[in-house]
């Protein structure tokens, strides 16, 4: 940070990565788990027990083994317990737009587009200048968050991604925003400040559910505490799973949710 602030002053250059997408992760950063075999029958009676959100299931058939990535938060248990069936890898799974997109099984799965960060922001700015002629406007709730979405949403404006530059920006009231980014389970407490929050927002209003807590509940669960989810709460247009979500796929979740605002 130290560095890029006296970059900055002395002006020698921009600090915006250009090109930058998601294969900058580290090796060891975990990004989505993934089948790479089909699980035997011990197998899997040993992977939905040690599944601490059960985002790993079996299907009524049982047939094959389906996995949550709504639910899950990369913890890495089922790749200890068979690590020849299933493990975790660097790349995160895609933005959709219904919880049951959000469901793979036990058979080759579609993983995050090979798509750079300047290639969706560019998209992203064109779409948004035909549609609204101004800058996109988007605000941030956190619904009883643990604050690591909070983070990667942070970073969305740092020097680095610099999501400005797009078009896009956060405001401090709903009712100046288009798009609501939600995050956390949506716990008891929160869960009039949010839908007031959601009523107070202008149509067409979008709802983004950003992180496995706002998908599904979480490591949270749906508990006394909790609501299990916003969509128990507000309609979503669109899930961003992750524990948390880094930028990029911020950033293809909320192309997503423009041209889903586009069609409608």
């Amino acid at each position: 940070m130290i560095k890029a602030t006296r970059k900055g002053i002395a002006g020698n250059g921009i600090e915006t990565i250009k090109n930058l997408t998601h294969t900058l992760a580290s090796k060891n950063y975990r990004g989505s788990a993934i089948f790479t075999a089909e699980p035997t029958n011990d197998q899997r009676k040993t992977l939905e027990e040690i599944c601490p959100t059960k985002a790993l299931f079996s299907t009524k058939e049982n047939s094959v083994m389906g996995l949550d990535n709504g639910k899950c938060i990369t913890c890495g248990y089922c790749s200890e317990a068979a690590s020849k069936t299933i493990e975790i890898q660097n790349k995160p799974s895609n933005p959709v737009k219904t919880k049951s997109q959000m469901i793979s099984y036990s058979s080759p799965q579609t993983l995050f587009q090979e798509k750079s960060y300047e290639q969706t922001g560019n998209e992203l700015k064109e779409k948004i200048q035909k549609m609204f002629g101004r800058s996109l406007a988007i605000r941030q709730v956190d619904a009883g968050s643990c604050n690591g979405c909070e983070i990667e949403i942070a970073a969305l404006n740092n020097p680095i991604y610099d999501i400005e530059r797009f078009g896009i920006h956060f405001v401090a009231s709903p009712r100046h925003a288009d798009v609501l980014l939600v995050t956390g389970p949506a716990s008891r407490n929160m869960e009039i400040a949010l839908l007031r929050t959601y009523e107070a927002t202008p149509g067409p209003k979008i709802v983004i559910a950003v992180g496995a807590c706002a998908c599904s509940g979480g490591i949270f669960g749906d508990t006394y505490a909790t609501t299990g989810g916003i969509d128990k709460v507000v309609p979503v247009d669109v899930y961003i799973p992750g524990c948390p979500p880094r930028p990029e796929v911020l950033l293809q979740g909320i192309l997503l949710a423009v041209n889903r605002m586009k069609s409608e």
